[in-house]
């Protein structure tokens, strides 16, 4: 993958969680993805389950942090409670060399009061469910004002449980 980190010009934080995760080379959606995400630029993107999907637009997701701004600034909407803990856990992996970096999955299930107080306390990147996200959106706990970048994973399985409505709303907000 070293041919490929020099292509993408990826922060030496970014290439040593790539290095330490096991990545040696980019799967056909990271390749098509990664570079234009980094541009800032919107895609749709569709690969089979074990390609690296959540690699192919966590690692622009973690790369365009400011850490100097503790606000939300991504949000990653996951149709089940496990990928949002799954994909969490993997942005939190890809992040783990930026001092201060935070990733906070919010889900329902969970305590409510646990998840407002760490929400309080500022997270870089939010990895949610759609009912707990429109929840805390409702309370006035989830603040969408700095987002940059939002990203519908598994789009079609969020379509198919019936949460169309739930997103037209996050995305309005």
């Amino acid at each position: 993958m070293q041919e490929n980190k020099i292509k993408l010009e990826l922060s030496l934080e970014m290439e040593k969680a790539i290095e330490d995760m096991g990545f040696e080379e980019l799967s056909a959606i990271q390749k098509q993805a990664i570079p234009p995400l980094l541009d800032g630029l919107d895609i749709i993107g569709q690969a089979q389950t074990g390609t690296g999907k959540t690699a192919a637009f966590g690692i622009p997701i973690v790369e365009a942090v400011d850490l100097e701004q503790l606000e939300i600034q991504s949000l990653v909407l996951c149709p089940t409670r496990e990928l949002a803990l799954q994909v969490s856990e993997e942005i939190s992996k890809l992040g783990r060399y930026k001092e201060g970096f935070k990733v906070m999955p919010v889900y329902g299930g969970a305590p409510m009061d646990k998840q407002i107080r760490r929400l309080k306390k500022g997270v870089h990147i939010v990895v949610g469910t759609p009912g707990r996200v429109m929840d805390l959106m409702r309370r006035k706990i989830l603040k969408l004002d700095k987002l940059n970048t939002f990203v519908l994973d598994e789009a079609d399985e969020m379509f198919a449980m019936g949460f169309r409505d739930d997103i037209v709303t996050v995305i309005e907000e």
